[in-house]
């Protein structure tokens, strides 16, 4: 049996098993409340959008600073990407 998170997480067992695999508690805390609601489907595809790699620099950034990612004014293209997907 895992931990009890207290309210703010929804799936203890997902939170943890996502926790060990490097996740941050962020992220991990995101995935287990979405697999915990019925409403939503994280494991199903995404948009449309296309890959990271396809945005410019300015699209990239743009999207860094809606999610509040620090450091986004030294980061080139590579960096903002990894920024993102590791967000």
């Amino acid at each position: 049996m895992s931990k009890d998170h207290g309210k703010s997480i929804k799936d203890d067992d997902t939170y943890e098993a996502l926790r060990d695999k490097g996740m941050s508690k962020e992220k991990a805390a995101r995935i287990a409340n979405a697999q915990a609601n019925d409403d939503m489907a994280p494991s199903k595809k995404g948009g449309k959008a296309p890959p990271y790699e396809e945005w410019t620099k300015e699209e990239l950034y743009d999207r860094a600073q809606e999610i509040g990612i620090d450091g986004r004014s030294d980061m080139s293209k590579d960096g903002l990407i990894e920024a993102l997907r590791n967000h």
